[in-house]
Order: C-alpha cells, then sequence, then structure tokens
C-alpha cells in the first residue's frame, strides 16, 4: 500500500533541473524525501488526512538554491546593525550611521556593513574625515560590502589602530586617511566580533533572510567564529532552517585535523566543506593581483594576501588532511597562480576526500576542489579549470559592475568585458557553482544578471543559470546525488515562484519566492494561501 504525503505541491510548473530538465505539475514528499513527481491527477491519491496540500496557482517549482559562498554572520551583522547596502549617498550612508549611534549606548561601538561608493556614482571609500561628521560617542567603523575595505573614525583610529598592520593602513601626508585594507580590515573585523549569544541572534536573522529568498543550502565562510557552534545548537534544537557546509579558513587547518574532521564528515543539516583561503584580495580595493597594473592605479598590480609559495604548501597540507580547498582568487595573475598549483596538484598520487558521507557516491569523488570568484580569468586558465575538474565558484550578482561606468570600468578599463565570463566557462566545461558572496544574498538576482549579463562571454542561458544555483552547487559539496534537483528520492529542499524565469527573462530580480521547503519542511511561507 502506497503511504500518503507528508506534503504535496499541485497545480504548478515543476522544473527538475536534472539534465535534461524535464516540467511536471506535482511533487510529493514524505519523511522529508521526494517520493513522486509526475501530474497533478496521478498524485492527488497521496494526499491523505494528514498531507499538506499546496495549490501553487501554477507558479514555479524548482530545486531549492544553494548558495556556495556566503558570510552568514556579515549577513547577519549587516542586519542588526547599520545596513548600508543600499544607500544611495555619501551623506545617506552617514545619517544611517548616526541613527545607529542614537539606537547603541552612549561609548558602544557604531557600526555599518555593506556600502559601495560606486552606487552612489563615486570613486572615493568612507574617511576618517566623514566618519568623525557621525560625532559618536563610541567608535564609528563602517565595512564596506566586499569586506576587503574598512573606513574608521579617529576614535576607531585610536582604539585599534595599534593592532592594525602598517601596510593595510592607508595614509595621505603620513597621517592615516581613515581607510584599512585586507589584513587591517580583518582586524577590525575580528575586534568587533561577536559572542555566541550574539551570534545566534544574527545567525537566525541570516537565515530568514536566506529562506525568504528562496536559499535551502548555504556554504559558509568561517573564521575564528562561534558559528558552527551556533549552527550545530540550532540544528539540535530544530531551529537551523538551512543545509550548512563549514567552509574553514584555513588558520583551522591543525585543529579540525588533531580532531579527525575531513571535509563530508558531519550528518543532518551541517557538514564540514572545504579549507578556504586567500591568495589576493578584492578589485574594489585595488588588491586584486593584476598580471598588469590598474587603470585607475598606473602604479599598482594589487598584492599576495598568501603568496603562491605559501598556497602551494597549504593545498599540500590540506590534500594530506582530507580536505577540499577554496582558493579566493580574483585578479588574472592569482587566477593563474592557483590554476597551476591545483594541476600540480593533481599530477600528485590521489588523496581524495572521504566519501563516506558524501552525496556523489562515488569511491573516490576526488578533492573538488574550488575556485572562489575568479573573477578576471584568462581563457588559458579556464581551459584549465575545466581539463583540471576544478569547480569554479563564482557570484553572477558582481555582473552589476560591469557597465561602462561601473566598478570594473574603473579598475580594469577595457578589460572589463573579460570579468566573470560565466558563459565562457560553461562553454569550457567548467563547473559552476554560483554563490553570491551576501553582496546580496538574493539568487534570483544573481541568475538575473547572469541571464542579462553585458556580452555572450558573460551571459547564460535561464536554465544553466538556475542549474548553477542548484545542481551546481549541490556538486560542489559532493551532494548531487542527493540535492540539486526534483527527482525522486532526493532530499525535498524546494522553493515555489509566483512567476517563471523562463517567461520573462527581462526582470528575474522581480519574481518573487512564494514557499520554501528544507527537508520535507516548511520554512518560509510568502503566500497567506498557502
Amino acid at each position: 500500500m502506497t503511504e500518503a504525503a507528508d506534503l504535496l505541491l499541485t497545480n504548478a510548473e515543476v522544473h527538475t533541473l536534472a539534465r535534461p530538465d524535464e516540467a511536471h505539475e506535482a511533487v510529493a514528499v514524505r519523511d522529508g524525501r521526494i517520493t513522486r513527481v509526475g501530474d497533478a491527477y496521478e498524485l492527488d491519491f497521496l494526499a491523505g488526512v494528514d498531507t499538506r496540500v499546496v495549490d501553487c496557482d501554477g507558479g514555479v517549482v524548482l530545486p531549492g538554491f544553494i548558495d556556495a559562498h556566503t558570510h552568514l554572520e556579515h549577513l547577519g551583522r549587516r542586519l542588526v546593525h547599520a545596513d548600508l547596502s543600499d544607500t544611495t549617498s555619501r551623506a545617506a550612508a552617514l545619517d544611517r550611521l548616526r541613527d545607529r549611534a542614537d539606537a547603541v549606548d552612549d561609548g558602544d561601538p557604531v557600526v555599518g556593513y555593506g556600502y559601495d561608493e560606486h552606487a552612489w556614482g563615486e570613486t572615493a571609500y568612507l574617511t576618517r574625515a566623514d566618519l568623525d561628521a557621525v560625532d559618536a560617542e563610541g567608535p564609528v567603523v563602517a565595512v564596506r560590502e566586499d569586506m576587503h575595505v574598512a573606513s574608521l573614525d579617529a576614535t576607531a583610529l585610536a582604539r585599534f589602530g595599534d593592532d592594525l598592520p602598517a601596510d593595510d593602513v592607508r595614509r595621505e601626508g603620513g597621517e592615516p586617511t581613515g581607510v584599512v585594507v585586507e589584513a587591517g580590515a580583518g582586524a577590525v573585523l575580528d575586534a568587533l566580533a561577536p559572542d555566541a549569544e550574539e551570534m545566534t541572534e544574527l545567525l537566525r536573522a541570516a537565515q530568514r533572510h536566506a529562506n525568504e529568498r528562496g536559499v535551502t543550502g548555504v556554504h559558509d565562510m568561517v573564521r575564528r567564529s562561534h558559528a558552527p557552534g551556533v549552527y550545530r545548537d540550532l540544528a539540535h534544537d530544530g531551529d537551523l532552517t538551512l543545509r550548512v557546509r563549514c567552509n574553514y579558513w584555513a588558520d583551522h587547518l591543525d585543529a579540525l585535523a588533531e580532531t579527525g574532521l575531513r571535509t563530508n564528515h558531519g550528518a543532518g543539516l551541517v557538514r564540514v566543506g572545504a579549507i578556504k583561503t586567500f591568495t589576493d584580495g578584492s578589485l574594489g580595493g585595488r588588491t586584486a593581483r593584476l598580471s598588469t597594473p590598474y587603470a585607475d592605479a598606473p602604479d599598482e598590480r594589487g598584492e599576495w594576501a598568501v603568496t603562491p609559495a605559501e598556497f602551494r604548501e597549504l593545498l599540500d597540507r590540506a590534500e594530506r588532511a582530507g580536505f577540499q580547498v577554496a582558493a579566493h582568487a580574483i585578479g588574472d595573475e592569482a587566477v593563474d597562480e592557483v590554476v597551476d598549483a591545483f594541476a600540480s596538484e593533481a599530477s600528485e598520487p590521489s588523496r581524495g576526500t572521504d566519501s563516506a558521507d558524501a552525496g556523489a557516491g562515488a569511491d573516490d569523488p576526488g578533492p573538488r576542489h574550488r575556485i572562489e570568484h575568479a573573477e578576471l580569468a584568462s581563457d588559458d586558465a579556464i581551459d584549465r579549470l575545466a581539463e583540471g575538474d576544478v569547480v569554479a565558484s563564482v557570484q553572477p550578482n558582481f555582473h552589476r559592475w560591469a557597465g561602462a561606468e561601473g566598478l570594473y570600468a574603473d579598475r580594469l578599463g577595457d578589460r572589463r568585458a573579460d570579468t566573470n565570463r560565466l558563459g565562457r566557462l560553461a562553454d569550457a566545461g567548467v563547473h559552476l557553482a554560483f554563490g553570491s558572496d551576501c553582496m546580496p544574498l538574493d539568487p534570483l538576482v544573481g541568475v538575473h544578471h547572469a541571464v542579462n549579463a553585458p556580452t555572450d562571454a558573460q551571459r547564460l542561458g535561464v536554465t544553466e543559470a538556475l542549474r548553477a544555483y542548484t545542481l551546481g552547487g549541490a556538486y560542489a559539496g559532493f551532494d548531487e546525488a542527493r540535492l540539486g534537483t526534483v527527482e525522486s528520492g532526493k532530499c525535498a529542499d524546494l522553493i515555489v515562484l509566483d512567476g517563471s524565469p523562463w517567461g520573462s527573462p527581462e526582470s528575474i530580480r522581480d519574481i518573487d519566492v512564494a514557499l520554501t521547503v528544507v527537508d520535507g519542511r516548511i520554512v518560509y511561507d510568502g503566500v497567506a494561501s498557502l
């Protein structure tokens, strides 16, 4: 006798996003797994007395989005503290900080997150002089959206300045401007790090934000943070509404190895992911490592956050300990060095990650190393990524900077057309996993930018863009056998959209998420009638 479904999504346009994509009308779920996909009439008999039946009213059902590159702690900080991401001018950002200053106790830090000077039509960062005008009792800090740049007022410089690397403190006439970059910005963020109680508040806010945007899984970058413990506590209490792969910073490697952990360990909603490392910085901070100078700074080519020799040593150690490696590389010279290192390591005897808990089903899925961002990758590097079976964890939302007057034009000039060539990567056969970097965390915005990118080499079709945000993320996390498509036997991570990306490709970012399901449980219901 066929058991009744726990959840039945019907009267829908269901896209499996398998290869090839197939369209159906209904999905049945029981015990957290998809049990049937097919015609609405055929699945009606699975509705029992206790079945939750959702009439999708023609909405589009897809596998849940997997954001392959997040910083949920920092998203939570932005949501809970001063959110500067939607400010339209320098004055508006400072007003937002003044509002925050009025809300905190006298002497407490006033912190804002997510400013982007290019969104204001400017090129200059916030400075000490700007933030001094906030006139707060405590230190004032504004973190640029890429988290590679932070701006400090005089009080913050006095409080944190002695702990900042001198080379990362920007100066004019020998005096600090208030702008700090790279390790300096990281030191400021560390000084403002939340305790476990605040981390719980931040991650609850971030996961709610993610669920509302159809995100069912994240690959979260964590460093010297309470986040992994909070995720596990939330899962234990039944309050975690995302699947989380913790990608630990490289300085966690020894501790992880000593405890016997490695990539793919874990169960339930929380698992061990990759070892994450920088190689260079960001284009916004002019610290991404380029082979030729910046268009707006002819004497600068960026910097190494981790030298090529240090990266190769880390890669070897991580592979020996059974870890996938996720290497941040943005500038073309950094991308080339990462590709070279991955190719050299691949020539060594296999030391693949533990597949006992992996979803791939293969005896040895290999390390599936990842390159994060790869914003300025040459044709040769792209072809070698494909040959090396390296995952390109890329951010389609970064195309918002690709216009003739955007960040890429300022920093790179004509080379802006060579950034984020998603179509070229796909044509070469590179495994694409889309992530947002929380700039912003909103997959439909990313899909919109991928579909409507400026050039053919930067552009993807709707199906491939959606697949990169679903099956692509699953593959990057060794999870393609249980996540990423709407097929019988897979985990019931599903979303319902109120419009069709195929029907309105020019306005995908305007489509709303109506329902989000994780592990068979509705975690976001955006329509009262559902």
